[in-house]
């Protein structure tokens, strides 16, 4: 049996429709969220550079100032995040597990987060049935509830986005009641997964998942439109123009990577109990790769391997089933998985295993694919002893 906790936040996503006055609203707020941000942090590092200290600034630090008034027109706790993630930013780094924090781009992806408050009349309302979503500082606006909320839960807090290709997203993140229950864990149904590099993965049932090339299909478009692009003049509105034209089709490289790989992850745990994948560093792998000149270093990315696992990880936790992650210094590539014999395998253009001790011959990813198995089972018993 295998214990496993429902309940705690979870959040769901859905497009929003903003119309004219309220896109002015949402672009105030942003940029006021991304100036307060670098203005902040440039504080920081400036008096650090000076005395040595760091200082706790605050949004009213600026509030107050008579050339910042303009911080008021937009919502008080978006602002107050700003601060909160400012700060989880520096601890981060001086814990060493991220880097220092970095100034926002006003092109890049855009969002800020405001909070639930005032329980008699809240300030941020989800009203189903009429498809609207209120938030402070302007009128309800359009959503589109694609898919049913679990019952039970409270709103804590709404996350509005924009994309780069000019669509608008609002992330609600419910709380529910924790409650510890216990599922039965077949240890039979148990499969080990290689990443691969012209496939998702090769798993433990010498099957692989041929995900499609999504960049790679549509790599010479790209290609076209920003030589286009390189001829415009910066800031006029063709160059707009033609950057959300480029953004749209990053875009929907991501939607359909997205797609294939959440459709892939409930096929998996349809069939599996346990899921046993490598703990891999993506980026250093990537440079690796490209280092050794194999020319599979875009291929990493392009599969999403990374985004695979935190959605394994996402659906397990809500299915009750179990993903194991073998260490990622497991020489699972190396190791042969009939008598266990260990030898180097750094051609990548080798696909084949052959064993100099027993002579067994067997694909390459398939032998990594039964050793990550057998050692994620291996693993997933001494937890449970």
């Amino acid at each position: 049996c295998h214990k496993t906790t429902t309940g705690d936040n979870l959040a769901y996503k859905f497009r929003i429709y903003p119309d004219g006055e309220q896109i002015i609203m949402l672009a105030k707020t942003f940029g006021c969220c991304r100036w307060l941000w670098n203005r902040m942090l440039s504080d920081r590092k400036d008096l650090y550079d000076v005395m040595g200290v760091t200082i706790n600034n605050s949004p009213a630090d600026y509030k107050d100032l008579e050339e910042c008034n303009w911080l008021n027109e937009v919502d008080s706790l978006a602002l107050a995040n700003v601060q909160l993630n400012l700060d989880s930013a520096y601890k981060k780094f001086f814990e060493k597990t991220a880097g220092f924090p970095v100034f926002k781009k006003k092109w890049a992806k855009q969002s800020y987060t405001t909070n639930v408050s005032n329980k008699t009349k809240p300030n941020v309302r989800l009203m189903e049935a009429e498809g609207l979503l209120k938030v402070p500082k302007m009128r309800p606006i359009r959503i589109a509830i694609h898919r049913k909320i679990k019952a039970g839960g409270i709103l804590k807090s709404v996350t509005v986005s924009k994309d780069t290709d000019g669509r608008y997203y609002a992330s609600l993140l419910f709380e529910y009641p924790k409650a510890e229950i216990t599922k039965s864990v077949d240890e039979q149904k148990v499969i080990g997964l290689d990443m691969g590099l012209n496939g998702l993965y090769v798993d433990s049932n010498d099957q692989s998942a041929e995900m499609p090339k999504f960049y790679r299909d549509i790599q010479a478009k790209i290609a076209k439109e920003q030589a286009i692009l390189s001829y415009m003049t910066q800031g006029s509105n063709n160059y707009k123009r033609q950057k959300r034209k480029i953004a749209k089709l990053h875009a929907k490289i991501k939607h359909q990577r997205i797609d294939f790989l959440y459709k892939q992850a409930h096929a998996l745990l349809r069939n599996y109990d346990i899921v046993c994948v490598e703990d891999l560093d993506l980026k250093e792998m990537a440079e690796h790769i490209k280092d050794k000149k194999d020319n599979h270093g875009k291929a990493v990315h392009d599969t999403g391997w990374g985004t695979f696992i935190r959605i394994l990880e996402w659906l397990c936790k809500k299915l009750g089933k179990v993903l194991i992650k073998v260490g990622r210094y497991f020489a699972s590539s190396q190791i042969c998985h009939a008598c266990g014999h260990q030898q180097k395998m750094d051609d990548l253009s080798k696909r084949t295993y052959e064993c100099p001790e027993c002579g067994a011959v067997i694909d390459r990813d398939y032998n990594a694919a039964l050793n990550i198995r057998d050692e994620g089972l291996r693993l997933y018993r001494t937890e449970m002893c």
